[in-house]
C-alpha cells in the first residue's frame, strides 16, 4: 500500500478522529476545519469518479458529469483495479445502504 509510507502516529490520530464522527453534519464541521475547499472538492470528485467507474460508465460520461480530468479518472481506475480495495469496500457499503 502506498499509504504505508505515511503510516504512524499522526495518520493514526487523523483516522481515529474521523472514526469518532457520528453523522454527516459532524463530518461537514470537521472537514470544514481540517481541509481547504479545493482539497474537499478533489476528494469528493475522486469518490464520484470511482462510483461511476464502479458502475461501468465511460470516460466520456464521467468527464461530462464530474468534470474530472482524464488523468484523475485514470488514476482512480488504477486504484480500483490494482489498489488496496479501499474504494471497493466503501462503494460496496454505500451501495448496500442506499439499495442501488
Amino acid at each position: 500500500m502506498q499509504i504505508d509510507k505515511l503510516r504512524g502516529e499522526q495518520l493514526d490520530q487523523l483516522f481515529d478522529a474521523i472514526l469518532t464522527l457520528k453523522d454527516r453534519e459532524e463530518c461537514y464541521r470537521f472537514f470544514d476545519d481540517l481541509a481547504t475547499m479545493n482539497e474537499i472538492q478533489a476528494l469528493a470528485q475522486r469518490l464520484m469518479v470511482a462510483k461511476m467507474l464502479y458502475e461501468g460508465q465511460t470516460y466520456h460520461a464521467i468527464v461530462e458529469e464530474s468534470h474530472a480530468s482524464t488523468t484523475t479518472i485514470s488514476r482512480v481506475k488504477r486504484c480500483l483495479t490494482y489498489g488496496s480495495e479501499g474504494y471497493t469496500t466503501v462503494l460496496d457499503r454505500i451501495t448496500k445502504k442506499t439499495g442501488e
